[in-house]
């Protein structure tokens, strides 16, 4: 008699490989680390791709692809913030420099957590000296390719 392998459902505790990947290339790829665990329900994935985990079963390796802003919604124009420059030399040390393109981490306010930005421009002007970040997922409004290997399912 053949046992069933366990399946994905809600709230299962999971260790899986899992790669996320977008036009630009990976954005996460634990298939050179070690293996991600996690609750299912909990937030650590987008829920669009949690849907799609739903029924697999542990010992699974496949790939979905995902159309632009499923897994992760569109763009949102409200996701950029201009930042009073001050206020990011606040975050960090005193000498420390900032880049376009760099990502920087922000705690939630209820200290629980954290978020990123990204730097999209620096603007100085009679208003003051001011940041712009991209709060958006850098995956937001972009297909994205999610290749998933199932290791263990609780």
């Amino acid at each position: 008699m053949t046992v069933a392998s366990p399946t994905i459902q809600a709230g299962s505790f999971l260790t899986l490989h899992y790669r996320l990947s977008g036009p630009a290339g990976d954005v996460v790829n634990t298939f050179q680390f070690a293996p991600a665990t996690l609750t299912l329900g909990t937030g650590a994935l987008s829920p669009a791709i949690e849907a799609r985990l739903m029924g697999l079963a542990e010992g699974t390796r496949t790939t979905i692809e995902m159309p632009a802003g499923e897994a992760f919604g569109p763009r949102s124009p409200d996701m950029m913030q201009w930042m009073a420059r001050k206020e990011l030399a606040d975050l960090g040390s005193a000498n420390e420099s900032y880049e376009v393109g760099e990502a920087v981490k922000f705690v939630t306010p209820d200290g629980q957590g954290e978020f990123a930005g990204v730097i999209k421009e620096f603007r100085s002007d009679d208003k003051g000296e001011a940041v712009l970040f991209d709060f958006n997922h850098p995956l937001a409004g972009q297909p994205v390719t999610f290749e998933v290997q199932v290791i263990g399912v609780l």
